[in-house]
């Protein structure tokens, strides 16, 4: 299927958001002249007259953009004052956790303690502002170090990093890995009465 100069723009438009595109990128992005560009537009706005869409295009101040029509401004409205709440995924959660307490941590680090990719959750979490770069590791590649945001703070009612709930203690964990230790020795002895 051969993609339309039109729906090329509108792509375009829609990706570029309220920064809008002018004349000059669009002719860059689209390799098209601007009279293929300026009738190609035309076609848009007239698809958006009609009374079922909810966005028009315009320009403003030689910048070509999407906006929405403002008869459907009320219920714009209501999704801006009410956002709909996204709940974090485990694997989420789990990265957010990991660097709230270890920060600055870079993504390897994060991996190596959870076992798993952590790319994904990391970009998601930045995108909702609650992670940001906090600088990058000395050493061969300089790896970027992630830390948490004010927004993260904001997100979960803290004044500061140091209302974070408190780890486990030291001796909780020293018994954990006594309780290994146990278990280790006690399979090993099990295998060696089970040779004899």
């Amino acid at each position: 299927m051969k993609t339309t100069l039109s729906s090329k723009i509108e792509a375009l438009l829609f990706v570029a958001g309220d920064d809008g595109l002018t004349m000059k990128q669009l002719q860059f992005l689209t390799e098209a002249d601007q009279q293929q560009i300026l009738t190609s537009v035309d076609e848009l706005t007239q698809k958006y007259k009609a009374p079922e869409n909810g966005i028009s295009l315009k320009e403003l101040a030689g910048v070509y953009q999407l906006v929405t029509k403002p008869e459907v401004a009320d219920i714009i409205q209501k999704l801006v004052e009410n956002p709909t709440p996204q709940a974090l995924s485990q694997a989420s959660l789990e990265v957010l956790a990991i660097v709230a307490y270890k920060q600055p941590i870079t993504r390897l680090e994060i991996e190596d303690l959870r076992g798993v990719k952590s790319e994904k959750p990391l970009h998601t979490l930045a995108a909702k502002g609650l992670l940001q770069e906090a600088g990058r590791a000395e050493g061969t590649g300089r790896a970027i170090l992630y830390g948490t945001t004010t927004e993260f703070l904001n997100y979960f009612g803290l004044k500061n990093l140091d209302d974070l709930p408190a780890l486990p203690d030291e001796a909780e964990e020293s018994a954990d890995e006594e309780t290994d230790l146990f278990m280790t020795k006690f399979q090993e002895a099990f295998k060696e009465e089970a040779v004899v």
